[in-house]
């Protein structure tokens, strides 16, 4: 027996939070029976429905996808944009695991496992976030010591980073700097060059925890091992 957001959110349905919202909304039944108590517990063979949908029970996959720049981090887009999830071949229900900006390319995990999904996410995570943005202007080391201290953005300081100046073309008058994060605040690189008056051009994550880009180009993609998989549950446990 597990508690039901649990299954709910392994099964891919949909995050244990958002869940947890809709058992309280009592959009949840366990064999019939209407469901709001959320100490609720019930079995993978119990038949589960959310707001009027049967849960399937799938397989847990996980997908490394190297996202392109011009490609929306969600499951479907009203304006007929094209999504990570048109560059994935998979049966299942996948979600993103955080996001990448529509103009940000690089490293994004695809998975139907909820419970990794909000481990992952999770502030406590400290999941290390590698990125390697093209920045306009040449940068001064000593504004990139006083970003990787921390900076405020939204009201709120950074937690430190660290970063190493990659290349500087003063003929273009760019700089390229590999930045390493352990947060996920919403456009939170971008926001952190702009704190110390540097506007970033391009951006890519290489990156993700225990997982890099290795072996793949812009728009392709594979399966975790599961030693992969292992690995990163290891992480997130400590």
């Amino acid at each position: 027996m597990e508690r039901l957001q649990k299954i709910i959110a392994g099964s891919g349905y949909c995050s244990r939070r958002k869940a947890e919202e809709l058992i309280i909304r009592g959009e949840v039944f366990v064999n019939g029976e209407k469901i709001t108590d959320l100490g609720s517990k019930a079995s993978y063979s119990d038949q589960i429905t959310v707001s009027g949908h049967n849960l399937k029970l799938e397989n847990k996959e996980y997908i490394l996808l190297y996202k392109p720049r011009g490609v929306i981090t969600t499951t479907s887009d009203e304006k007929g944009r094209k999504t990570v999830m048109d560059l994935v071949e998979t049966t299942n229900r996948l979600y993103p695991v955080g996001r990448l900006d529509y103009d940000t390319s690089g490293l994004l995990l695809l998975t139907n496992d909820g419970n990794l999904t909000n481990l992952l996410i999770h502030p406590r995570s400290n999941i290390e976030k590698v990125y390697v943005a093209k920045i306009e202007g040449i940068i001064k080391p000593e504004l990139i010591k006083k970003m990787c201290a921390g900076v405020f953005i939204d009201g709120k300081k950074t937690a430190k980073a660290k970063a190493i100046i990659k290349k500087i073309d003063k003929k273009k008058n760019i700089s390229l700097v590999e930045l390493t994060i352990h947060e996920g605040k919403n456009h939170q690189v971008k926001k952190m060059f702009e704190a110390i008056g540097y506007k970033v051009i391009k951006l890519k994550r290489e990156k993700f925890g225990s997982l890099d880009l290795h072996g793949l180009k812009s728009g392709e993609s594979r399966h975790l091992t599961i030693k992969e998989v292992k690995t990163l549950y290891s992480i997130v446990k400590k």
